[in-house]
This record gives C-alpha cells, sequence and structure tokens, in this order.
C-alpha cells in the first residue's frame, strides 16, 4: 500500500512549556486591552560609612549634631590611623656618618689657620675650604690682564707690580674687591678701601702675594720716637734643653738630647707693643698707606718693602717720594716694625 505523502514530514513538536491560561482569554477576549509587561530591576549599592550615614538621617530630623559630630570624628580617626599605618611601612635609613661624643666642634670645625668654618665629613664643605686654604695661605690665583698698568723695578726680575685705580675695568676692579675680602679677614672689614684708593698687587707665580692700599692725603702726625719699641737685631735667645730620651736596640743605648732655640716672648711683645703718641704739630704729607697684606707662606720675603719703594715711584708723576714722606694709618704692631725698619727712623708719619 503506498504511503501517504504526510508521512515524509516530521510533526511539528509542542512547546514544553505551558502558557498560562489568563494568556488565551485575554486573546478571546476582543474587547480586553494588552497590559505592558513588567521587567524587574534590582538596584544594589554600597554601604555608607557612619559619617555619610549620619548626614542623611540628619536631614530627615533622625539624628542630633551630637552624634554627626561623632561619625565625623570616627572618619578623622581612621584616616590618622591609615597615614600612620603608611608611615610605618616606609623603609628607613639607619646610616650614621659620625659619632656626637661631646666635641665642642661636632658641627663645624674651625681652621686653625685660614679661620674658615666648615663640616667634617661633608666632600662640599671640606672642598670649599681646601680651596680657600690654599688661596689664603699662597695667594689668590691671578691669570693677568690684557692691558696692565704695572710698576717696573730693578729689584724685582720674575715677580711683577701691577697697579689698579678705580676708572679701570670691571673685571681688575672685582680682583682687588676679592683680594680686600681677604685682607679684612686680620685686617678687620668695613674701612681698607674706598673710590679714592690706588691698589699694588704683588705677582709671584701667577697668585697675589701681596696687596698695598694707599690713598692721597694733605696732612699727618710724627710720632714720638719712644712711643714705639723697635724690634732689635739681637732677640733674646734661650736654650732649653729637654729630658734626654733614651733608644735602645738590643743591648745598644743611645741618650739624645735636644735643644731648641725660641725667641723670648715677653722681649718681643714689650718690644713690639704700646700705645702711640704724637705730636700736636701737624705735618704736610702727600700719601698715606691705608693697608698692607702678604699672604703668610709668602711672609719674610721682603713683598712689603717691595711694594712700598713701588709705591714711593709711581704715586705721584713729577717725583719720587722719600721714605720719610709715607704715612701709616692705623699701624699694627707688625706694621709699626717694618715702617721703624723701612724709614730708618722710630718717628714716622701717621695719619
Amino acid at each position: 500500500m503506498q504511503k501517504k505523502i504526510e508521512s515524509f514530514f516530521k510533526p511539528p513538536q509542542v512547546p514544553k512549556f505551558a502558557m498560562p491560561s489568563s494568556y488565551f482569554n485575554d486573546l478571546s477576549d476582543d474587547t480586553s486591552v494588552k497590559q505592558p509587561l513588567k521587567i524587574q530591576i534590582k538596584y544594589t549599592r554600597e554601604a555608607l560609612d557612619s559619617l555619610q550615614s549620619a548626614r542623611i538621617r540628619e536631614d530627615c530630623g533622625l539624628i542630633g549634631e551630637e552624634e554627626l559630630n561623632e561619625g565625623r570624628g570616627n572618619r578623622e580617626k581612621l584616616k590618622i590611623v591609615r597615614r600612620k599605618e603608611k608611615v610605618l611601612n616606609k623603609k628607613r635609613s639607619y646610616a650614621q656618618f659620625h659619632l656626637e661624643l661631646g666635641q665642642s666642634d661636632f658641627l663645624l670645625h674651625t681652621c686653625k689657620i685660614c679661620g674658615i668654618k666648615y663640616a667634617k665629613g661633608d666632600e662640599a664643605d671640606e672642598k670649599i675650604h681646601i680651596t680657600f686654604h690654599k688661596n689664603y695661605t699662597i695667594g689668590i690665583p691671578f691669570k693677568g690682564w690684557r692691558h696692565e698698568r704695572e710698576i717696573h723695578l730693578a729689584t724685582l726680575k720674575r715677580d711683577r707690580i701691577v697697579l689698579v685705580l678705580n676708572s679701570d675695568p670691571p673685571a681688575q676692579r672685582k680682583k682687588v674687591q676679592e683680594v680686600v675680602r681677604m685682607m679684612e679677614i686680620e685686617l678687620g672689614d668695613g674701612w681698607i678701601f674706598h673710590e679714592n684708593c690706588k691698589v699694588y698687587l704683588f705677582i709671584s707665580c701667577h697668585r697675589i702675594a701681596g696687596c698695598m692700599v694707599v690713598e692721597p692725603i694733605t696732612t699727618a702726625y710724627r710720632i714720638f720716637s719712644r712711643s714705639v719699641d723697635k724690634a732689635p737685631d739681637d732677640v733674646d735667645v734661650k736654650n732649653v734643653k729637654q729630658r734626654p730620651s733614651v733608644l735602645q736596640f738590643g743591648e745598644i743605648c743611645f741618650h739624645r738630647e735636644v735643644a731648641k732655640k725660641h725667641r723670648s716672648s715677653e722681649a718681643t711683645d714689650s718690644k713690639l707693643l704700646g700705645s702711640i703718641l704724637c705730636e700736636e704739630e701737624a705735618t704736610p704729607a702727600s700719601c698715606g698707606v691705608r693697608a698692607i697684606w702678604v699672604s703668610p707662606s709668602n711672609r719674610r720675603k721682603h713683598i712689603a718693602t717691595h711694594l712700598l719703594d713701588a709705591v714711593r715711584q709711581s704715586f705721584n708723576e713729577d717725583h719720587v717720594l722719600g721714605p720719610t714722606a709715607l704715612a701709616f694709618s692705623q699701624p699694627t704692631s707688625a706694621g709699626k716694625a717694618l715702617a721703624s725698619k723701612y724709614t730708618g727712623t722710630e718717628s714716622f708719619l701717621v695719619y
């Protein structure tokens, strides 16, 4: 028997879910109106802290001001705790460079020679001290200028003396200010240099080893010879014998005695120190030596004498000044000895 054509096709599958009866009733009812489908939405929110919840309750009138302040304080405490936790978690360095054991110069050390204060162990401070110490003891570096006003002296061969005026270029005046600051360490600040001064620089081995500042004057006063005691050539010398030292090498013993010679401090101070007494009558003068400075390592080399010779030769264009025509301002003990020796008299001029 021949099969029907329907047997070659699969029957339609019935959906497994069943529609509600109310749905078919609505379809059959021509007068009913379709209602919109309702979509359910789920809201989630984070939990509020004590301060935010307190503010909301305050707006609704369910909380007082005291409870609000309490919530604010709890939040600030929480921030402080978190900050402390962050600080404690940081890595700390416990490196110690120096030990403080009651030293008087623990923070700053003062150099006994140049007088500068610096921090030991600090590379920058120690580098500055080394540079300044070298400039103070040996002299300030000087590369030279294209146009120099050199004072020629027959007694100088390798070294030279340069004169600087206030009308010279700024580079030369700047170098003079640097030298004046070095002079102020020993002679005091604020009085050495002014616009009318002439500055004589002693150049040796590309360094300024000495400086003399002079100025024009009109009058000076001669001091009494008894007010300045010149240091004599034969200063008292004492022979001091130390305790004998024994050097033993096996069975052989060596006894050594050392004799040192030094100047009597009492005799030297009595010869150099003392008040200066001047005559009441003024004496005409034209050149005043305001300040003299020589670097410590170049002293006792007649540098001050060469500077005085250059001043006498070049201060006045028309004539050379005599040694006794120079007047000295505020001479120290060493300045008294220099002035007395150079002028050849103990009654030199001061102003």
